[in-house]
């Protein structure tokens, strides 16, 4: 049981530095909650993370490793998202979406400004990738 949270609180550690490095986030919290090598999959992790948006809140334009590939489910409320050319669009709760290695996040907000919105980001990704969110410069 000490490994595991031991484990969970040095994986966060990383990443909760690169958000404190890019511009401050509206109203946004972002959480590692789950995080486990893959046993037939060498090399390959599987990394799960809440984010929660208060009423207007959003992240800025970001990427992710080139390794990455994510499944996104929004848990409550409603989330616009465009991803690369695509146009932009509301995700309501139960929906999803997937974002490929090397896709450019651009919108990533709560849709309500009254009320919270929260989703679950599940990334398959290169074990050695610490930094999962990589905020545009």
């Amino acid at each position: 049981m000490k490994r595991i949270l031991y484990s969970l609180l040095v994986a966060t550690l990383p990443f909760g530095s690169v958000l404190a490095e890019e511009p401050k986030e509206k109203n946004a919290k972002v959480t590692l909650v789950y995080e486990h090598e893959l046993p037939n999959v060498p090399g390959k992790s599987l990394r799960a993370v809440l984010v929660e948006y208060g009423p207007g809140g959003g992240s800025p334009s970001h990427r992710h490793p080139s390794s990455a590939f994510i499944y996104a489910r929004v848990l409550e409320g409603a989330i616009r998202s465009k991803v690369n050319d695509a146009p932009e669009r509301t995700y309501q709760a139960g929906e999803s979406w997937t974002e490929q290695p090397g896709d450019h996040h651009q919108v990533s907000q709560n849709a309500s400004t009254t009320a919270p919105a929260k989703l679950l980001a599940i990334f398959v990704v290169d074990t050695s990738d610490r930094e999962i969110v990589i905020p545009d410069k």
